[in-house]
């Protein structure tokens, strides 16, 4: 079985973005013609400490590159179209539990202290 050996790096950006990071790199063929790489890594801790990354790789070629910039371009503007750059996503407000607990914790203070305990 062959082994599959990444090509060394031409050219190389980072983007981090909260516990993902994605990276773009350029690349060389056997033929010495270039392609991308965009990789995102994602960080995931476990309950004891320790931690793994998921990594999810596509390979993007000069012949595609038109095609995909502009399907790119339109997806993202649907989107920013659609529902503007503010993200909205639970996932994403990191106070939204805190947030909650502080909303929902005066209603159950208050329904606490209507409790009589002359009635046990």
């Amino acid at each position: 079985m062959a082994e599959r050996v990444e090509q060394e790096e031409i050219f190389s950006q980072v983007l981090r973005a909260g516990r993902r990071t994605y990276f773009f790199d350029v690349r060389a063929t056997k033929a010495d013609d270039y392609y991308l790489t965009v990789t995102e890594s994602k960080k995931f801790t476990h309950d004891d400490g320790s931690f793994h990354y998921q990594k999810h790789k596509i390979y993007l070629y000069k012949e595609d590159f038109t095609d995909f910039k502009e399907m790119l371009a339109k997806a993202t503007d649907f989107i920013l179209e659609a529902k503007g750059s503010e993200v909205i996503s639970e996932r994403h407000q990191k106070d939204f539990k805190k947030e909650e607990i502080a909303n929902e914790a005066p209603k159950s203070a208050q329904s606490f202290t209507d409790v009589s305990f002359d009635d046990i």
